[in-house]
């Protein structure tokens, strides 16, 4: 099977379809999950608001940077790549992997598995950031070579 543009696109929208429904699952269940958790563990009892608060507040950022990879696949699909648009996008993202960094961060004193996830948060954060400069690069030079014929 080929894989083309058209069914790449499909394939990773597709993807964000499936984890916004992983999202939402966990934004509906996560406290009666976390209480599970915590008392599987034998985790004092308090840890169940501070996690919950935890992956609530990083799951805020984590609908934005959804719908933010929706409306760039969105872009893409309709042939606008170096576009201004895709670039405040990218920026976007990689602000929501900041701040979900941050909310992790804060987490880790609670529960310190979330310091890893902080860390690979601000490591994508970092990756995003590269992706945009390598954007708003090429749109530049885009500019240029347009004006030059």
């Amino acid at each position: 099977m080929k894989v083309t543009k058209e069914l790449s696109i499909r394939l990773t929208l597709a993807c964000i379809y499936a984890f916004s429904l992983i999202l939402l699952a966990a934004d509906l269940f996560a406290f009666r999950w976390i209480g599970w958790y915590v008392s599987w563990r034998g985790m004092r009892p308090e840890s169940v608001l501070r996690i919950t608060v935890t992956l609530y507040a990083a799951s805020v950022f984590g609908w934005i940077c959804l719908w933010a990879l929706w409306r760039l696949l969105k872009n893409m699909k309709a042939e606008l790549v170096f576009d201004e648009g895709n670039v405040r996008l990218l920026r976007i993202i990689s602000w929501c992997c900041a701040f979900a960094a941050l909310v992790f961060l804060a987490g880790g004193f609670c529960y310190p598995p979330f310091f890893l996830v902080a860390v690979a948060a601000a490591f994508m954060m970092l990756i995003v950031r590269v992706v945009k400069n390598v954007f708003q690069q090429a749109i530049e030079m885009k500019s240029e070579l347009d004006l030059t014929i």
